[in-house]
């Protein structure tokens, strides 16, 4: 169809309500109040990436937590559907893993012939048009994921997942879902006729899953590029009678040039001629907003377009609905937009202390949905399964050696010792790769680990590993050792000698590539420039940060041969660490980092996760930087001593702010 986007200036606030509360009156979306005889108003609406939280409940603190849960985004579900006049809901993935409930229903509940998921179940409740995978979907294997979105009582789109080789033409691709579905909708125009309009719905996964999920995939599965599908395929919905095609994208948006299988593809995928609007996710963002937008060509973050087409990015773990509005005009048979706009509705708002304040309550239909199970978790994560002589917590895991950090290195070297016991690497010396999931970032001021000394219980060591990946080992050479560091100290920014307070963290490195090498010693040069981006690219040939880097007291033999234990992920080449990937792979195991920890700590019985300050930053005299931690950080902050830090006061979104004295 032809889109004509003739945009008037709207203040959404001004104009969108919920249901009055004192009055029981729906204020109407401006489209449907003032839609002529031939035009019509169709609200589309997104969730993404809720990963299991259907509770507004954070398990790793047992508490509960009103920034998250579907049970609270159906509230204002319910009143947004009440604005217009036509409305579809749809989910864009990343359901099925991302908190000790999902883990619970895949390892201990077992999803029995004709169970049906919690998240499934819930989302049953709020009539869900159509969905679309994540890549954490394929976390715990294709018969998990097929059994659980079987229960569901609307259909998965995917259009770039083949059972096997990819053919030379995508349309004759062996595609495990529909890449598309055309719903056939009634909607009523601006005079209360009804009439019928097409919507087509084409989904797509990051083609990444195939590194990220291998020993799930492999030999089962294959993914193509998500713009060349979507090339093959919105052609073929056209012909198909699709008036407007709507693209469910769990691909985040990356301003770089178009790359083969990009991770990260809705701006190219909104480029592609005959896609109207695009549903975005994977990057835990919010998009229309500000700030980690700016100057992203063909972006706009204030009215929500990528090409001048609307596109929505609603949060994560349910912070917030995504709509996108369209005003559509009858052109004999067919339709065309003439407006639109864009918004993520948040379900809570921080207030001048910065507190988080509720902006709803839950919806008693998908609490009951989920009751059982939320029950049933946390009876799970409250299992004891050894204590801690010293507390755990990450508030400083970006800036000094930390305990947990520590416990998973300690407890991954404990176990690939005896699993190489009997192999032909029993003498090759071992290190332990591992880094911190909790810090803060995107995840707000109280993400952090916090375990108290004392007992440990499962809670805390999903708290400490937030994955279900499986332990693998590599084996490299002292000289990839130091590129492994170098890739992680792209964690922090170039700090000139002498500069007062410079910004330490670099906020697009995410922290769970901050791996820091257990079983070496070094020293992080902050006044050399990164050695390499974050694809792996080299970008300063000659930039050594990772200083004084030596294997049992001595410099390092750069051809040296060693093993490192790591994860699936990283083994696999996630994070595209130079010259980390699956042909460096000596061990495969069967075995969870998670459970490895549990039964480190059960052999234990009391662990000591003191740091061993195996690492540091080079001094750099006359020189400072400051960072954001979590609030309750400062009551630990005696007891860094790798590092001078001091409190340095209020930071933003509820952060503190710390001082580096370099």
């Amino acid at each position: 169809m032809s889109c004509r986007f003739d945009l008037h200036p709207i203040t959404r606030r001004s104009l969108l309500g919920g249901i009055a509360a004192s009055s029981a009156l729906v204020l109407l979306h401006p489209f449907t109040a003032r839609a002529a005889a031939n035009q019509a108003h169709l609200r589309l609406m997104e969730t993404t990436d809720i990963h299991v939280n259907v509770f507004p409940y954070d398990y790793y603190a047992d508490k509960p937590n009103d920034t998250m849960g579907l049970a609270r985004t159906a509230t204002i579900i319910d009143s947004i559907r009440a604005e217009a006049a036509n409305s579809l809901l749809i989910d864009n993935g990343d359901l099925l893993q991302g908190n000790p409930m999902g883990d619970y229903m895949a390892y201990q509940h077992g999803m029995k012939n004709g169970d049906v998921h919690p998240v499934i179940k819930a989302m049953n409740r709020l009539g869900y048009t159509v969905g679309t995978l994540g890549n954490h979907e394929f976390n715990y294997g294709l018969d998990f994921m097929f059994k659980v979105l079987g229960g569901a009582n609307f259909p998965f789109v995917c259009a770039n997942l083949t059972k096997g080789q990819l053919s030379s033409d995508p349309k004759k691709d062996d595609l495990y879902f529909k890449p598309y579905v055309i719903v056939e909708k009634q909607i009523k125009d601006g005079s209360g006729n009804e009439s019928q309009v097409k919507i087509g719905f084409i989904g797509f996964v990051p083609p990444q899953i195939m590194l990220w999920d291998i020993k799930n995939l492999e030999g089962r599965a294959q993914t193509r590029d998500i713009v060349e599908a979507a090339k093959a395929w919105v052609p073929a919905m056209k012909e198909e009678g699709a008036d407007i095609v709507i693209a469910l994208s769990h691909s985040g948006i990356d301003g770089s040039a178009p790359s083969e299988k990009m991770e990260n593809a809705s701006l190219h995928l909104a480029a592609v001629d005959g896609i109207d609007a695009i549903f975005t996710g994977h990057q835990h963002l919010v998009f229309p907003g500000p700030k980690s937008w700016d100057g992203i060509a063909n972006a706009d973050p204030v009215k929500g377009t990528l090409h001048g087409k609307p596109t929505v990015m609603a949060g994560f773990w349910g912070s917030h609905l995504g709509l996108i509005d369209l005003l559509l005009e009858k052109d004999g048979k067919s339709w065309t937009i003439v407006d639109f706009t864009a918004e993520a509705r948040p379900i809570y708002h921080r207030d001048d202390s910065k507190k988080v304040v509720a902006d709803v309550g839950d919806k008693k239909e998908v609490i009951e949905a989920a009751k059982a199970e939320h029950e049933a978790t946390l009876a799970y994560v409250r299992t004891p399964v050894g204590k801690t002589s010293a507390p755990l917590y990450s508030y400083f895991a970006l800036v000094a050696d930390d305990p947990s950090v520590q416990i998973v290195s300690q407890a991954q070297t404990w176990y690939i010792k005896q699993m190489l016991a009997d192999t032909e690497f029993k003498d090759l010396p071992v290190l332990s790769a591992a880094a911190p999931f909790k810090a803060g970032g995107r995840g707000g001021a109280d993400y952090y680990t916090d375990v108290p000394a004392g007992d440990v219980a499962i809670k805390n060591v999903a708290d400490l590993y937030l994955y279900p990946n499986t332990v693998q080992a590599v084996v490299i050479t002292g000289n990839q050792v130091k590129n492994w560091l170098e890739m992680s100290a792209g964690m922090f920014n170039e700090v000139k000698p002498g500069t007062v307070d410079a910004e330490l963290l670099n906020g697009d490195f995410p922290s769970y590539n901050f791996d820091v090498i257990d079983g070496v010693t070094y020293q992080i040069d902050l006044s050399q420039p990164r050695k390499y981006d974050n694809d792996g690219k080299t970008i300063n040939e000659s930039s050594n940060r990772i200083q004084n880097l030596q294997f049992d007291g001595k410099p390092i033999d750069l051809d040296q041969k060693f093993v490192v234990v790591t994860n699936n992920y990283r083994a696999g080449g996630g994070g595209k660490f130079p010259e980390i990937a699956a042909d460096k792979v000596v061990f495969q195991a069967p075995d969870t980092n998670r459970d490895v920890i549990v039964r480190f700590i059960h052999e234990q019985r009391t662990i000591n996760p003191s740091a061993d300050s195996n690492w540091t930053f080079k001094p750099l005299p006359g020189t400072s930087a400051v960072f954001q931690s979590g609030p309750k950080a400062k009551q630990f902050l005696a007891d860094v001593k790798s590092v001078k830090l001091e409190d340095a006061g209020e930071g933003a979104e509820g952060f503190a702010k710390f001082r580096l004295l370099l």
